[in-house]
């Protein structure tokens, strides 16, 4: 009846038991529970215990079984600290202690609550063999895991659902993806060798590298989008900020160590992010008011977009490629410009006024700087 493949006793038997338990994967969905209540602005202990735990055997579940599965039924890892009747016994007991705690929270929050909680266990003991072969479920088991926990804890605090967990749940299920892609990609020839369908090996290196920082980069906007509708605090995209500085290393370093930088980031991305929604520092902070440029106002944008326009292709040395799209491009529109100005489509109130050729000069200035900025922006994404 032992756990332990190697030693005998309790004490061999616990450690094999606490092999389960990996800090970096056994962290992120016991943190993100407790962000569900940062969200809901409360803490009641009881609730917030129990969620938590129910995610601590969720997540145990996934280690035991896949762990079981990898080395006793497909035989990929080369070892493993417990035995195969010890696997089962511990995945029974995980199992068990997640319906204790579901039940218990059943009644301490709500059933409701309860429910909410079973996909992360679902989604824990399916990963393997079910989910880990298809590069869908293999990348989106673990983030949906995190986005369920988020939306659960919030629940278990408040008894309802809202659009902020939900939001948040969003984010990190896409940012985490893309970190997903990354980390399996590290084993790009072994799951190639045996036919394991990672993204990876679906899409290639290249291909799977592009779509993961893709999905980060999503996961970034979309903070943005949440910070403008208010929906996030108006300090939240600096979270994004500090993760997009680790994102932009890694997309520099090989998948191994990409991983490790990008699931540090991670770290620091949710971090900050509580500080942001538990302390709100910009709250009651209005916006820079450039208006006080008066009729220089839209002119002044342009200049500091142009120079930034600039730069970029500076350094990309694309400033004749550039000059060719703005000409091109100039004519259309133009005539785009003058039709929607002449119908009433917009106004422009904070300019000087001046014009050329029937529209304002400020809007002869935005058709050189729009596309100008754009060919730098991809030309400075092709050179790195």
């Amino acid at each position: 009846m032992a756990f332990a493949r190697r030693g005998a006793g309790a004490r061999a038997d616990f450690a094999a038991l606490a092999s389960q338990v990996h800090p970096v994967f056994m962290l992120p969905p016991l943190a993100a529970s407790v962000f569900g209540a940062v969200l809901a602005g409360r803490f009641a202990l009881a609730p917030l215990a129990l969620h938590a735990l129910a995610a601590f055997f969720a997540v145990y579940t996934a280690h035991v079984k896949d762990g079981y599965v990898d080395f006793y039924a497909r035989g990929e890892d080369d070892d493993h600290p417990m035995t195969a009747a010890g696997c089962r016994r511990a995945l029974a007991g995980a199992t068990l202690g997640f319906v204790a705690v579901a039940g218990a929270l059943g009644v301490v929050a709500s059933p409701a609550t309860a429910a909410l909680a079973v996909p992360m266990w679902l989604l824990g003991f399916l990963h393997a063999p079910q989910f880990d072969t298809n590069p869908v479920t293999t990348t989106l088991g673990y983030p949906l895991g995190i986005a369920v926990a988020i939306v659960g804890g919030h629940h278990a605090q408040t008894g309802s659902l809202a659009a902020e967990p939900l939001a948040f749940g969003l984010v990190f299920c896409v940012t985490l993806a893309g970190v997903k892609v990354i980390d399996d990609s590290t084993d790009y020839e072994y799951d190639r060798s045996i036919g394991k369908q990672t993204v990876a090996v679906a899409l290639g290196r290249e291909g799977a590298r592009r779509l993961a920082y893709a999905l980060v980069y999503t996961g970034f906007a979309l903070v943005v989008v949440l910070a403008v509708d208010g929906l996030a605090p108006a300090s939240a995209p600096a979270a994004a900020l500090a993760f997009g500085v680790v994102a932009t290393y890694a997309a520099r370093a090989e998948a191994e160590l990409a991983t490790m930088l990008l699931i540090r980031g991670a770290y620091v991305f949710l971090a900050l992010l509580v500080v942001a929604v538990w302390f709100r520092p910009l709250a009651g902070v209005p916006l820079p008011d450039i208006g006080v440029l008066g009729p220089y106002t839209y002119l002044a944008t342009e200049l500091a977009f142009g120079a930034l326009a600039a730069g970029l292709l500076v350094r990309a040395g694309a400033v004749w490629r550039a000059l060719r799209t703005v000409l091109v491009l100039y004519p259309l529109a133009f005539v785009w410009d003058w039709y929607t100005l002449e119908v009433g489509v917009f106004a422009i109130p904070l300019r000087t006024g001046a014009e050329l050729a029937g529209i304002p000069i400020e809007e002869h200035l935005f058709m050189l700087v729009v596309p100008a900025l754009v060919v730098g922006i991809h030309e400075t994404l092709e050179s790195v």
